[in-house]
């Protein structure tokens, strides 16, 4: 599930939890909220990037197992195997 983030519409009228922006967890198929859960001030949700991190699926150890390395970039085209 997807962390959708919030920003209040008029920044005066918020609570402390939704002053700024705050990030809800929510199904994809979930409606978008269109109020403060807290003080019901009304809400946008924000296109934001999205978090791409570290797999946990194993696929760089199935990649050394295969024989396959990594590189790290010491400068402008140079290169060294990261063991």
């Amino acid at each position: 599930m997807p962390f959708y983030e919030y920003q209040v519409v008029e920044s005066k009228k918020g609570c402390a939890f939704c002053e700024d922006s705050f990030e809800l967890l929510q199904k994809i198929s979930d409606e978008h909220l269109k109020v403060c859960p807290e003080c019901g001030a009304s809400v946008v949700r924000l296109i934001s990037a999205p978090s791409i991190g570290s797999s946990k699926s194993g696929l760089d150890d199935r990649a050394k197992n295969a024989g396959f390395h990594k590189l790290q970039r010491l400068g402008k085209g140079e290169y060294e195997k990261k063991y």
